[in-house]
């Protein structure tokens, strides 16, 4: 998941981007709630609608934007005069959402979005893009409020911990972001220990926890958190890849780091290896193959 690059860009020399500091961590966890989200079955609609429009695949003419925005209209004012009459219609508010989606009024998303939840009270999906729909609107103090809902429900539900982290990641809290996540570990832990909660992962909490490490310099603490997922888990691409990117990025521009930056190159061999698909253990690996190995050829996934 490349979104994430967004702080780690290999083209800032392996440090952090600090003008935009914050991005990579609510781009990414923005990217994965949502793909989270358009997973499930019960909401065919939007996974849909967006695939079409990033293929350019509607059933509207493109070559007349003006009739295809009429037409949106049109559809959105059906759904709304139907939700005026069963104003529980979940087929209406859903094809109202996916409606204003294509129409780019995200305000226009949050009455159907708040019935959906109403409605569907148990469905934790329909609150963490409620919350994510408030978050970009600016209504920091609402989108907050929807994630600690679904956390009061499910403890380690890791789309509104997602969720949550960017939001204090975003608002400058990291330490707020770390004793969430801490709090979640050990929440995660106990409920294993019990066994209430089987299958429950734990290492997505703690690369996550991880990466906030990373946001607020604690290069120490995210290395030794990466190496105790990949001691559980040797085969952990994204533990590996993150656990050798954060060791270069903090040593590059160090005189006499050679070694150890050869040992950071061997360790995103390794990533790829354990996942010759991960494309961000490519990226880094070809940013080190290029400046410690110096072999351009190498920096080519395979």
């Amino acid at each position: 998941m490349l979104d994430r690059q967004q702080f780690f860009r290999p083209e800032s020399g392996g440090k952090p981007v600090t003008s935009k500091r914050n991005r990579w961590l609510v781009g990414t966890v923005l990217t994965l709630a949502l793909a989270a989200f358009l997973s499930l079955s019960f909401l065919p609609f939007l996974s849909g609608t967006i695939n079409r429009r990033a293929t350019g695949d509607t059933d509207l003419p493109a070559a007349d934007p003006a009739a295809a925005q009429a037409e949106l209209e049109s559809q959105a004012r059906g759904y709304e005069l139907v939700l005026e009459r069963e104003p529980d219609n979940q087929t209406a508010l859903r094809g109202l959402i996916d409606t204003q989606i294509q129409l780019g009024n995200v305000e226009a998303v949050v009455a159907p979005l708040e019935k959906l939840v109403e409605l569907n009270p148990t469905v934790t999906e329909y609150q963490v893009l409620l919350a994510q729909t408030k978050q970009q609107l600016g209504d920091l103090d609402g989108a907050a409020q929807r994630y600690r809902a679904v956390l009061d429900q499910q403890p380690t539900d890791m789309n509104a911990l997602q969720g949550l982290t960017a939001l204090l990641v975003q608002q400058g809290l990291p330490q707020a972001a770390i004793g969430l996540l801490q709090d979640a570990v050990k929440t995660a832990e106990q409920l294993q220990s019990e066994g209430s909660v089987p299958g429950l992962d734990t290492t997505s909490i703690n690369l996550l926890l991880a990466q906030v490490y990373v946001e607020d310099n604690r290069t120490d603490q995210a290395i030794t958190l990466y190496d105790e997922v990949i001691a559980q888990d040797p085969q952990n691409a994204e533990a590996i890849a993150y656990r050798n990117w954060t060791l270069y990025r903090a040593l590059a521009g160090t005189e006499g780091t050679q070694d150890i930056q050869l040992q950071a190159l061997d360790g995103l061999r390794t990533a790829t290896q354990a996942n010759p698909t991960y494309a961000d253990a490519w990226a880094f690996r070809g940013v080190l193959e290029l400046r410690v190995a110096n072999d351009p050829a190498a920096s080519i996934q395979s």
